[in-house]
């Protein structure tokens, strides 16, 4: 898109409404327009799954990938909340428990193998699971069965091609108790733990799929950011009444669950004044009061797809001249970066922008002296302000997988976890972050700088070692304390010559007026009852 589209990408649709009446008609107006599905529109499996073929490199071999079953927790009959394996859910599209898909590389068959309908009481306790018409009607699969069959598929397999793998994910995943019969396999016979399984090459094939978002991911993570936008929205609107931090959880969930968005992408983060300065503070259980700023990271998820979206501002309405000033530098931070995204572009370069930024902001502040920009650059004496990386994948996971990474991974072939503190190896950089990767079209990525004045990071740890003590002015650190931690966070589509902001949260300005035009609305948040205006 041209430079003048590209500037406004980001920006929400103007409101014609005022006083304190929900958007809603606007708001589905919009996502009528360019976001609801065709009444035939499938899950897009079969092109995934192909596409995960392709990266595999091989033209024949079996793709196994069970979903996650449900289960209790310790010690109690109630289920633990249920979340689909993600990827289980790129290759179906199924979001209900108990199934598994198979793709024949060979032969392009896809396969759906679902639990068999229940009956007797578990229909009246839980309702019956969808029929293999109704998942044929509304998935992408070239044949549908029930998973008492699969045992028998799978020795059929591994018959007829001996010398196929089967590709899985993770060992603890192979089939158990799906098939009692033994097969001949080589002149012995043979059960399924012996069948020809790899698991080392699918992660890094499907990871390497996954990375780039076809049309249908984009709506999905488009519409995630639309509703998180008005729950953004709500809360600026009613934010100079609250009194706690757990309101302002609440408001943002209840708007979610109201545009049948029932899952969040992850722990909403509601951190007002010092716990701002905590990157994943999600105790949401303070006092407003006596506090400058709010950072709110929260995002919903629509249909397994997540945004991931952060926005800072001041519960008066007003910036102190410190906040403003810490939040003036996190935008510019910020708006130098989206400015780079393109394809071609190398990642590390424009979280290389980021920290060059903030380091020369954090001069003119007077918070770093004793050196020159590229001198403190290279110090990282700028880590006790900005400890985070500047962005990550956005998809199927919120910090979703990148082009097959270890950083990602650990290792191929056993369970991994995809966040920071499990992949943590290089002080320099969040293993999250995309660093290196080259920016390629349909990437979408987070732009996520941040500025905080964490007593811990700064007094314990920078303080305390002469290397960077020297670098950092004590003197004025006490009158920024109060202003916590500034984090700006946008999702961004990398497009053929350029980016779109698929993120219309209001910011800046726009925030700051919603704000003070909400500071006249009585807004009842007591007695258990939620008024979204």
């Amino acid at each position: 898109m041209d430079s003048t589209m590209r500037k406004h990408a980001g920006e929400r649709p103007s409101s014609q409404s005022s006083g304190c009446t929900v958007e809603v008609e606007e708001f589905d107006d919009l996502v009528s327009i360019s976001l609801k599905p065709k009444s035939n529109e499938k899950y897009p499996a079969k092109p995934h799954a192909k596409l995960v073929a392709q990266k595999l490199g091989v033209k024949s071999g079996l793709i196994y990938l069970p979903g996650l079953r449900e289960q209790n927790y310790e010690d109690s009959d109630m289920p633990v909340h249920w979340r689909q394996r993600r990827y289980f859910y790129y290759m179906s599209g199924i979001n209900f428990s108990g199934c598994v898909v198979t793709y024949d590389i060979h032969r392009d068959s896809l396969y759906a193998w679902i639990p068999a309908p229940n009956v007797g009481s578990s229909v009246i306790f839980n309702g019956q699971v969808p029929s293999i018409q109704e998942v044929k009607a509304h998935y992408d699969f070239d044949d549908v069965r029930y998973i008492s069959t699969l045992g028998s598929y799978l020795t059929n397999f591994v018959h007829y091609n001996p010398v196929d793998k089967i590709y899985q994910l993770h060992q603890y995943q192979a089939p158990k108790n799906v098939a009692r019969e033994a097969i001949l396999i080589d002149g012995r016979r043979s059960y399924l733990r012996d069948f020809p399984y790899d698991f080392t090459k699918l992660k890094p094939a499907m990871n390497a799929a996954r990375v780039i978002k076809d049309d249908y991911e984009i709506r999905m993570i488009r519409r995630a950011n639309l509703i998180s936008a008005q729950a953004h929205t709500n809360v600026l609107k009613g934010i100079r009444h609250f009194e706690n931090e757990a309101e302002i959880e609440a408001i943002f969930v209840a708007t979610c669950v109201s545009e049948q968005a029932k899952e969040q992408s992850y722990g909403i983060i509601a951190g007002s004044g010092p716990n701002a300065s905590v990157l994943h503070y999600v105790a949401n259980n303070e006092p407003l009061k006596g506090r400058q700023l709010v950072c709110l990271d929260a995002g919903a998820e629509w249909k397994c797809y997540a945004s991931d979206v952060t926005r800072t501002f001041p519960i008066s309405g007003e910036f102190t001249k410190e906040a403003k000033e810490i939040y003036d530098l996190v935008a510019e931070m910020q708006e130098s970066c989206i400015a780079m995204i393109k394809p071609g572009v190398d990642f590390g370069i424009i979280a290389e922008n980021s920290v060059k930024v903030a380091v020369d902001g954090l001069i003119k502040l007077g918070l770093l002296q004793n050196g020159a920009s590229e001198e403190l650059y290279l110090s990282g004496v700028w880590r006790a302000f900005f400890p985070h990386g500047l962005g990550h994948h956005v998809g199927l996971e919120v910090h979703d997988v990148g082009d097959g990474s270890d950083r990602l991974n650990l290792l191929s072939g056993h369970r991994s976890a995809n966040t920071w503190v499990a992949a943590y190896s290089n002080e320099h950089l969040d293993p999250v972050m995309p660093t290196g990767t080259t920016l390629l079209p349909n990437m979408v990525i987070t732009i996520e700088p941040g500025i905080y004045f964490s007593r811990y990071a700064l007094e314990d740890l920078f303080l305390k070692n002469a290397r960077y003590a020297k670098f950092i002015n004590q003197d004025l650190l006490a009158k920024y304390y109060p202003v916590g931690g500034v984090r700006i966070e946008d999702d961004i589509l990398v497009t053929e010559d350029g980016y779109e902001n698929l993120t219309t949260a209001p910011k800046g300005e726009e925030a700051l007026k919603i704000i003070n035009e909400g500071k006249d609305t009585t807004v009842e948040v007591t007695q258990r009852r939620f008024w979204l205006w």
